[in-house]
This record gives structure tokens, C-alpha cells and sequence, in this order.
């Protein structure tokens, strides 16, 4: 399908009414106070692109680039305009208009094959393990590292060297009676980066009588290939997990990932595969998919029998877009964490605020990120908590980075990992692990 035909850019840009709103809300925008940085330009831009007034370059793909995909303009805009889509659909027109061998190494190749996801990742390991990484900025050589790698590489501190996928198996069996089978969505980053968050989810589901099928061969999610331009191969990510998945009979497909959850939406399907043949199963599938605090809250109910600690953690919270933004659970992991016997939930000002993480932002736009993250640390800070909860691997380790950059002592984790340190202890939350 054209550019200027996609639903999208053909029936949402006359709704722009220029109003502003949408600046109000755009954390890019708070720090660059430039109008081609806020959502209204970006709509001006994509305007002109489908009108042919400017052409699809590297000059505009930058413009549209600094935009984090947070959808806080989306979902505040009076006229119902999907800026994030508008914006995501111009960023692929010009990649089709410029591509690049460079990205199509990261986006075609290495990040479509989990074999090469894992073996950089292993790499990586080995590179911090070893000291080279500590030696390579001793010695200022990572500052010859293009763009902001330079300064972005810090942000990838503490790999493991296993990843989830090595440790789980696939059929995990509910412990007691079996009331769901659950597809389990292992997305990239809890894979690579966040493996006990992995094995704290399967413990949880089956403690609560859900089988757990975690497929072999499913792919990423395809959010990394839509930021960058690379729609048709998060199409045909897209086609190649719904067949996994649908070769099991489930009644959840579950994901720890907000970004995962998003991309894998009715809505984000929708905008992905409407109008080819496996619309209809991409739409069943879609539906089928939950968050992982959605389902233990309003589907499993859990209950949290534990023993009080003698003093109680103190934990915030903080919303990752594609959870809040995108799919619009905010109360459900706040929910679980207030039923973690030890917990003290503390509320941060401004929760919602992108973390400025968004997957690969961090390491394209580190500058903008940082000052991004420094006020979203600065708020968390207020709370006095001890631990940072989240939902979505970026994030956590955006945050992470952000609680060192502060020298605050303070943990970033996923509410399930507390939900599953009560099963593992039955009483002591507040171990300090």
C-alpha cells in the first residue's frame, strides 16, 4: 500500500485543528521547545511528505526521529489523532526511499534470529566480564564509537550470561489444578537482559494454576523495526508469531513487556496487517494477549497470604508508555504491588512521564534521554522508595542507568519479581536481594 493510502496518513491528518495540545504532554518538546520536535510538527511533516512539498531525505527522517513513539500525544488529543502512527508510517516511507545496509544488518538480520541476538548478547558479557569494556573507556577508546554510542554503550552494564530461553523449558506445568494454558510471549530484552524476570512469571503463573507454554521459535515483537522504519520486516515478524502461537491451543497469550503487549494489540495489528488476508487471525490472536499484571490481578485474582516483615519496603511505581499510554493499564500493576505482604506503595509525581528509554532511544538520542531521565529519577527520588517498580525491560533498564548516574541507592524491578519472592520465602520481602 502507498504511502499517502495508508489509513493513517489518508484519513487522520485533516484532523489536526492546530491546536497545541499535544505539546503540552510531549517530553521532547519540554526540552527542545522547538516546534518540529512537538507532534503538531510532526503532523505538518508528514502532511508535506504525502503532498510531495518536501521529499523523503535524512533531513526529515531526523525531525520525525526525535519523537520517543510514547503515544502521550495520541492519547491526549482532542481530535483523536494516532500521531505515533502518523509518525511511524513516514519514518518507513523515507527508509523506502533511502535504505541502509547498516540497518538492514541490525533489523533484518541480527534482530530477527534469536541465535544472533544471543550470541551478541554473550559477546557483550564477555566484553564486561573480561574488563575489556572498563579498559576500552579507561583508555577513551569507546569515545571513538559513532554518534551516541559513545556515551549510550554505559547503559548496557550487568549482562547475564544466560538468558531465559537457555534456563526455561518449553511446557511448564501448573502446579495443582490447571485452570489456564498460557502462551508466554519471552520477548528481547526480559530474554537477554532481565532473565529472573522471566522465571519470576513462570513460577507465578504456575503457583497459580496456569500451564506455561513458552514457543522456541517465536521472534521479536517487531516495536524496534516499527521505530526504525523497518515496517515490512515487523510485518513478517508479526505473521510468523501469530502462526507459532496459533499451532497451541491457549487461552492467554501472556508477556511481561509492555512494549511487547502494545505491539502485539488489536490496535497495533490493526495498523500493521489490516487489509491482508491474515487480518482476521492477527485480529484473534491479538485478542488473546494480556499483560502479565492484568492477568494476575483481574483474571487469577491472587491473593498474597505472607507474613508481615518487621519493617516494610517502600516501593514506587513507574508507568512505561506502551503500558499506559498504549493500552491504558495503569491500576493493575499498582494493584499487585499493594498486595505484596511488606510492600508500602508511595505514589511518584508525574508516573505517566516517559522514562526517555523507548527501546533504542537511549542510544540514538542519548542526550535528549538523559535529560529525560533525570527528571523522571529526580521524581522517584522524592518518594524516598527503596525499590523502582516497572513493567517493561527498557524502562528498567533506563532506570537502572539512571539510579547509578545518581548515585542512589535504590533497585529497579518488576512487581512480579516481589509477587514471586513471597512464594519463595513466604514472609521476608524485604531480604535486600
Amino acid at each position: 500500500m502507498k504511502f499517502k493510502d495508508l489509513p493513517p496518513v489518508k484519513e487522520q491528518l485533516m484532523k489536526c485543528v492546530r491546536c497545541g495540545k499535544c505539546r503540552s504532554v510531549c517530553p521532547v518538546f519540554a526540552e527542545i521547545k522547538n516546534e518540529t520536535a512537538a507532534p503538531r510538527g510532526h503532523v505538518f511533516i508528514v502532511q508535506a511528505l504525502r503532498d510531495g512539498k518536501v521529499a523523503p531525505n535524512d533531513k526529515v527522517w531526523e525531525k520525525l526521529n526525535m519523537c520517543l513513539l510514547c503515544e502521550a500525544c495520541s492519547i491526549n488529543c482532542p481530535s483523536g489523532i494516532d500521531v505515533h502512527e502518523l509518525n511511524a508510517a513516514a519514518r518507513s516511507y523515507i527508509y523506502e526511499n533511502n535504505p541502509s545496509i547498516g540497518r538492514e544488518l541490525i533489523f533484518d538480520v541480527l534482530w530477527t534470529n534469536q541465535f544472533l541476538l544471543k550470541t551478541t548478547a554473550r559477546v557483550m558479557w564477555g566484553f564486561q566480564k573480561s574488563g575489556l569494556q572498563a579498559l576500552a573507556r579507561n583508555l577513551g577508546l569507546t569515545k571513538m564509537l559513532p554518534g551516541d554510542l559513545s556515551q549510550a554503550e554505559k547503559i548496557m552494564s550487568n549482562i547475564p550470561y544466560a538468558s531465559a530461553r537457555s534456563t526455561l523449558r518449553e511446557v511448564n506445568p501448573a502446579k495443582g489444578d490447571k485452570k489456564y494454558t498460557v502462551g508466554y510471549f519471552l520477548g528481547c530484552g526480559t530474554d537477554l537482559f532481565f532473565p529472573n524476570v522471566a522465571k519470576a512469571a513462570v513460577d507465578v503463573l504456575t503457583h497459580n494454576g496456569c500451564e506455561v507454554i513458552i514457543p522456541a521459535d517465536t521472534k521479536c515483537c517487531g516495536l524496534p523495526h516499527i521505530a526504525n522504519g523497518k515496517m515490512d520486516t515487523a510485518r513478517q515478524l508479526a505473521v510468523h508469531n501469530i502462526k507459532i502461537f496459533d499451532s497451541y491451543d491457549l487461552d492467554f497469550i501472556v508477556t511481561d513487556c509492555a512494549s511487547c503487549s502494545a505491539t502485539l494489540s488489536p490496535k497495533n495489528m490493526e495498523f500493521l496487517l489490516s487489509g491482508l488476508k491474515i487480518e482476521d487471525q492477527a485480529m484473534a490472536f491479538a485478542h488473546k494477549v494480556i499483560d502479565l499484571n492484568k492477568l494476575l490481578v483481574d483474571i487469577l485474582n491472587i491473593d498474597l497470604q505472607g507474613e508481615e516483615p518487621a519493617r516494610k519496603v517502600k516501593v514506587t511505581y513507574h508507568d512505561p508508555c506502551h503500558l499506559a499510554n498504549a493500552q491504558g493499564i495503569k491500576e493493575q500493576p499498582r494493584e499487585l504491588l499493594r498486595r505484596v505482604p511488606g510492600v508500602e506503595y508511595i505514589e511518584m509525581r508525574d508516573s505517566n512521564r516517559c522514562c526517555g528509554g523507548s527501546g533504542t532511544y537511549s542510544v540514538t538520542h542519548y542526550g535528549i534521554s538523559m535529560k529525560i531521565l533525570d527528571k523522571k529519577i529526580d521524581r522517584a527520588m522524592e518518594t524516598g522508595a527503596e525499590k523502582i517498580a516497572t513493567c517493561c525491560p527498557s524502562c528498567m533498564m533506563q532506570l537502572r542507568y539512571g539510579i547509578n548516574r545518581h548515585n542512589w541507592d535504590c533497585q529497579v524491578v518488576h512487581p512480579v519479581e516481589l509477587v514471586n519472592q513471597v512464594y519463595k520465602d513466604n514472609i521476608a520481602l524485604y531480604t535486600g536481594n
